[in-house]
């Protein structure tokens, strides 16, 4: 069985993202314990630069649930050396075998720049890091089931690249649209993994007023406006937040019907896995969602 193959075994249809930046440990270890017994197949958790590491969160995770597999969307490569990422992962895989996802990403330049580093090209350095990841392959522990090397690519050529070097892509908050040609660029034999936030509000100018809060447009040289442009999206509907239509085809919104809809709708689209995040203050308010949410996503 290939490594593609196992993990579309493990991970399942449908995942949940626990990103809610500080919390204690033990509401962690809550959290992921009450997602695990609730049905769902893996937790994603991310990573900025700094704060909460994603490597030593996941170890928290791990040895706190029995099954879920754990996945990282994104480890932020400009977090760390290449080979750590590597004997990182490694060990992990190789402590809880079957049970850990890699999902590697460039992050945006504004906060590499804050963190006091140069940014440069993301392709670029995405394939020399995946390089510095291949050679030092040899000096990390050999885990039983290997873990899955994901991309967080949006744009054609990184996903060329995923194809190229990974065993699949992991874009994120993008529309129906743009899955189904990231499934047509990787091939079938890549993992396609689609990450979406659900936000259960059915009055649609609340529901739109939830997703512009997260500013996901207006961030300097944000990657998913210009993902968005390369879809056909003018630049008058991509300012202000977005328009009701781009908000509407990024965002997934409404009862929990529709949030199940859209899902479905990635999935046909040819999306293995769709890992959905929410908007709650907390992890026990996340917990709470995901818990309400498993009759129908499940």
């Amino acid at each position: 069985m290939t490594v593609v193959d196992e993990a579309r075994k493990r991970l399942g249809r449908v995942g949940v993202g626990l990103v809610t930046p500080i919390a204690p440990a033990e509401e962690w270890r809550r959290a992921a314990r009450r997602v695990e017994d609730a049905g769902y197949g893996t937790i994603w958790v991310n990573e900025g630069i700094g704060g909460r590491e994603v490597f030593t969160q996941l170890s928290v995770m791990l040895a706190a649930t029995r099954r879920v597999v754990l996945g990282s969307a994104i480890a932020n490569l400009w977090a760390r050396h290449p080979a750590t990422m590597q004997g990182a992962a490694s060990v992990l895989a190789d402590a809880y075998p079957g049970r850990l996802a890699l999902g590697v990403g460039v992050s945006m330049g504004a906060l590499v720049e804050q963190s006091g580093q140069k940014w440069t090209s993301p392709l670029g350095r995405m394939r020399d890091y995946l390089d510095g990841m291949d050679a030092s392959v040899a000096a990390a522990p050999v885990p039983e089931v290997p873990f899955p090397r994901l991309l967080a690519a949006l744009s054609p050529k990184m996903q060329g690249l995923a194809r190229e070097k990974a065993d699949g892509a992991l874009p994120a908050a993008m529309p129906v649209e743009h899955t189904r040609l990231a499934r047509e660029r990787l091939g079938p034999d890549k993992l396609l993994v689609v990450m979406q936030t659900a936000i259960r509000e059915t009055d649609p100018e609340k529901a739109r007023g939830i997703a512009r809060g997260t500013q996901m447009l207006d961030l300097p040289g944000s990657p998913y406006t210009r993902s968005l442009k390369n879809l056909g999206y003018e630049d008058a509907a991509l300012s202000g937040g977005g328009s009701d239509e781009v908000i509407d085809a990024c965002f997934n919104w409404g009862d929990d019907d529709a949030i199940c809809e859209r899902v479905q709708d990635h999935l046909d689209a040819g999306a293995d896995h769709v890992c959905v995040t929410v908007f709650t203050p907390d992890l026990a308010s996340s917990a709470d969602e995901f818990e309400r949410l498993a009759p129908v996503l499940l």
